[in-house]
């Protein structure tokens, strides 16, 4: 264990293996395994609930230990430190991504990933979620964000929302009380967990359906370095502008710190290329917000998360 993380006792570690399978426990886990940026130092405890159940007995067990805790989804817009997350982190994945279709309703789990999400939507000839299908992410993500692409977002499509607080308690919330805005939800203020949703979509022709993923797919390809492990977009649309171009024009195409470059395929991803650190990426963002501060008077505002520590000196 790291420092810190000395209430991590092997009765503390007994409580968490009788609130889901002992297998889904693990010690000192890789969480560059967990990220699309494959960069970040090991988490102390690592748990996977595989139900809403198995979820809330964990939530309703660490509300009791003076514990940190962290929950992620598929973590594609998350930047984790690279001396790793002190406490316990909870992931909702697999198992956590059953999905039922009646008409043109859907009801998923969180941990679906929204591109199979997508396609099973297609493969019932249900349209609508078209946007969503090269978005990286996890639906419990993209509910909590307000995930976008192409002119579709959550907010479009939610019926409602099932929220989990830190004690393991349920509630729903209609898509009025989730208080949707631009990469905003209420649960960025209640802290709550979205375990699952009620989509609303529509009839259409599955064929038509599949074409217009798989162009947005293209359209995707061609303009985004989806070859180089990223967090997706790293900053948020400024008003007004765009925050690809302002980083274009400010002639940061290709900077590099370490194996942390600014894409010079679009300026608003910072990619991989080897070997990066979490402070390498961490490095390039504050240098381009500098830098387009200095050469535009715009001050960037990060969309990817930051977690974790630095590692000890």
């Amino acid at each position: 264990m790291k420092k810190n993380s000395g209430l991590m006792t092997p009765e503390y570690l007994q409580g968490l293996r009788d609130c889901v399978p002992a297998g889904q426990v693990r010690l000192n886990e890789d969480m560059a395994l967990h990220t699309t940026f494959r960069l970040g130092g090991p988490a102390d405890v690592f748990v996977c609930p595989t139900s809403a159940d198995e979820l809330s007995a964990v939530l309703k067990y660490l509300a009791k230990q003076p514990i940190p805790l962290l929950i992620i989804g598929r973590g594609s817009n998350l930047i984790v430190r690279d001396g790793g997350i002190r406490g316990v982190v909870v992931k909702l994945g697999e198992g956590f991504d059953h999905v039922t279709i009646e008409g043109t309703y859907i009801t998923a789990e969180a941990g679906v990933a929204l591109a199979a999400l997508s396609w099973k939507a297609a493969e019932a000839s249900l349209a609508g979620f078209e946007f969503a299908a090269g978005i990286p992410g996890s639906l419990g993500g993209a509910l909590v964000m307000n995930a976008g692409a192409y002119g579709g977002e959550m907010c479009q499509v939610v019926d409602w929302v099932d929220c989990m607080d830190r004690g393991g308690n349920v509630r729903r919330r209609s898509n009025a009380e989730m208080e949707y805005a631009y990469r905003h939800s209420i649960l960025h203020d209640t802290d709550e967990i979205a375990i699952g949703a009620g989509l609303n979509l529509r009839a259409g022709v599955r064929e038509d359906i599949e074409a217009q993923i798989k162009e947005l797919n293209a359209r995707r390809a061609s303009k985004q370095p989806l070859n180089w492990p990223s967090a997706g977009s790293v900053f948020k649309r400024p008003p007004g502008n765009y925050a690809g171009p302002l980083i274009e024009s400010a002639g940061l195409k290709g900077f590099r710190i370490g194996g942390a470059m600014v894409s010079k395929l679009h300026a608003n991803f910072i990619v991989n290329v080897g070997g990066a650190t979490a402070a390498d990426v961490l490095a390039v963002i504050e240098h381009v917000q500098q830098t387009v501060l200095a050469q535009h008077g715009i001050k960037m505002e990060p969309e990817v998360r930051v977690v974790g520590e630095d590692p000890a000196p």
